[in-house]
Order: structure tokens, then sequence, then C-alpha cells
């Protein structure tokens, strides 16, 4: 009996280093291949036109070429594992068209839990603060941020001015078939991370009015600046003609709801 323990034994410590070493592999790999692109880091360092505040959880990307105040903003939610600065480009470019942008530092990058519990909301509304002109905002986010994003609107409706949802099939725990919030799907037709027919099959827990643009050769890692996620489709389009047609599609959804606040 004692040689059938010390033999368990070894074996479950054996185990467990292997299974410390996958863990390490994953890590380092995920930093490798999530890292935002120069570009992106560019961006997030800010400039005269769009000069970017570093807040405690958020980045605010602050517009300063634009005539009295927007009533409404852009609160972001970046894709798990990712480096938050690959999606700079997009909030910069928000900004640009004058309008009060938030990229939100989710804790842990949503691993081991981060894109759950209260942290990652109480950082989302002290990035809303940071602009007391802005009254109501527009929440978005991409792949697992879409999920954030979603769950924020489903619990705290009255903050949101619209929703957009970027190389995502959520929501998919809950039906937002009955916000009257303006609310987008972006999409890839290429994502394999997120492919279109996972959407489809949860298009009922959208309301009917959602507006649903798909980027023809678009894949899930150029929605943001970073390198290729495994298990994604190679596009067929470049990263800066997938971003352009992702960011007329999020400015169009910003001025509808503009007018409707």
């Amino acid at each position: 009996m004692a040689t059938g323990t010390s033999i368990w034994q070894k074996t479950r410590k054996v185990w467990a280093i292997l299974g410390s070493l996958v863990l390490v592999v994953f890590v380092g790999w995920s930093l490798i291949a999530y890292r935002a692109t120069g570009e992106a880091k560019d961006a997030l360092a800010g400039d005269d036109l769009v000069p970017v505040v570093r807040g405690a959880g958020y980045w605010f990307f602050r517009p300063v070429d634009v005539e009295g105040t927007r009533p409404v903003g852009f609160l972001f939610f970046p894709g798990a594992l990712v480096d938050p600065a690959a999606y700079a480009p997009l909030t910069r470019a928000v900004a640009l068209a004058g309008y009060p942008a938030i990229l939100v530092d989710v804790p842990r990058r949503s691993a081991f839990g981060g894109a759950n519990g209260t942290e990652v909301i109480e950082r989302a509304i002290r990035g809303m603060q940071a602009d007391p002109g802005a009254v109501k905002w527009v929440i978005a986010g991409h792949s697992r941020g879409g999920a954030i994003a979603s769950r924020f609107v489903h619990e705290r409706n009255w903050r949101a001015a619209g929703l957009i949802l970027i190389g995502t099939s959520h929501p998919r725990d809950f039906s937002l078939a009955h916000v009257t919030l303006p609310t987008a799907k972006i999409l890839g037709s290429l994502d394999r991370v997120s492919p279109l027919e996972k959407s489809e099959a949860n298009r009922h827990l959208l309301p009917v009015s959602s507006k649903w643009f798909v980027i023809p050769g678009g894949n899930h890692s150029q929605f943001g600046w970073y390198g290729f996620q495994p298990g994604d489709r190679f596009a067929t389009i470049e990263r800066e003609l997938q971003q352009q047609a992702m960011i007329e599609a999020v400015l169009k959804m910003m001025e509808t709801a503009a007018r409707d606040v």
C-alpha cells in the first residue's frame, strides 16, 4: 500500500508540474500573439489632436477640436487576453470625430474571472465619470468584450445610449430583444472565433431593429491591432480596410445615438 501511495504521489506531482508548464507556455504565447502593434501603441500614447489620460482602470481619449460638448460618449471593452492598446486606434478615431471615448482596462485581460464580477464595471463607471459632459454612453466591445458590453446594457440600461457588438456571438445567456437603444453587430465574414452562424443563432436575443454590418473578407483578429489569433481564418482584406469599415459602422451608430439623446 505504501508503495502504491508513493507512486500515486509521484504521478500527481508530475501532472502538477506538466500543468504548470502548460500554463506558463500558454501565458507566454498569449503575451506574444495578443500584444498590440506599434501603430496601436502610438495611438494609445495620445497627441495634440487626441490627448489620452490614464485613469484608474481605463484610458480617456479626450476630443479637443470640437465646438461644444457631445452628449454621448463611447465606452469600449477589449477582447479576452488582448493587449487593450490594440483597440486604441478605434477609440482614437471615435474621439477624433468629437466623442469622448473610454478604453477599459479589463482586470487580468478577462482571464481568471476578470470579465466577471463588479471590478470591471466599476472601472467602466469611473471612466464615464472622467467626462461629465457625456450624458449617456454607447457601450461597445470586441469578442469577450462584447459579452461584458451586453451585460452592462442588460444591468445598467439607464447609462447606455447604444450597444455595438464587434466580432462576438453575445449575448447568449439573456435577451436584449426588449432594448430600445440603437444596437449593431459588426462581423467579419471569415471570423472563425465568433462565426457568423453563431451570431445568427442568437439573433433573436437582440432587438429586431438591430443593424448588422458584415465585412467581406474580414476575420476576428483584424478587429484589433494585434497578432493572428489561433482558431481564426486568415483575412482576405488588409487590416487597414477592415478597420476602416469597422470605424465607419461605429461612427454611423454614434451619430444615431447622439440624435436620440
